[in-house]
């Protein structure tokens, strides 16, 4: 392509037929990247996605038994997933508001209200970081981590199950 100073972008482009982005020099022209072009993928089969379906469905059977496990300990499912994500919490000391938001994927001000509830009921406790006074750690309760016991062998054992399902699908 000859460089044409008096066009604009828009019109350069018109004249050798290829479409430019802002901020592209006019002087190259852009070609496909080989490794970015997927070759063509064969269909997905019936099996395939009967083993997706199933998968799915074990996966919903499972966090439905585990959300009746949470209630029948007198806590939410989002409780039980806390609780889960503080006790298994592999950091260098007590899990912070923060980093329970990023395990349960919400914001810090949901996470935040979750724990006033928490708290509330003796499941958990806040403590102020020695380090920063702004960072709230958090440390099961005992009442919190008897929930968290029951819940856990039950969903273990029905794990044991699942995993000969999955692997059946697999």
């Amino acid at each position: 392509m000859r460089l044409i100073p008096s066009l604009s972008l828009a019109e350069a482009s018109r004249q050798d037929g290829t479409a430019r982005r802002r901020g592209d020099s006019l002087k190259t022209k852009t070609k496909p990247d080989p490794s970015r072009s997927s070759p063509r993928r064969p269909r997905l089969t019936d099996a395939e996605y009967q083993a997706l379906g199933e998968f799915r469905r074990s996966i919903r059977d499972f966090l439905k038994f585990s959300e009746e496990g949470a209630q029948a300990q007198g806590i939410s499912s989002q409780q039980h997933q806390a609780l889960l994500a503080i006790r298994s919490h592999l950091g260098l000391g007590p899990m912070t508001v923060g980093e329970l938001a990023e395990s349960l994927l919400i914001k810090n001000h949901s996470a935040v209200e979750l724990v006033a509830r928490m708290a509330e009921r003796d499941l958990i406790e806040r403590i102020a970081s020695d380090e920063d006074r702004r960072r709230v750690l958090l440390r099961l309760r005992p009442a919190g981590a008897r929930a968290l016991e029951t819940i856990s062998r039950r969903n273990l054992r029905r794990l044991g199950q699942t995993s000969e399902i999955l692997e059946g699908v697999l």
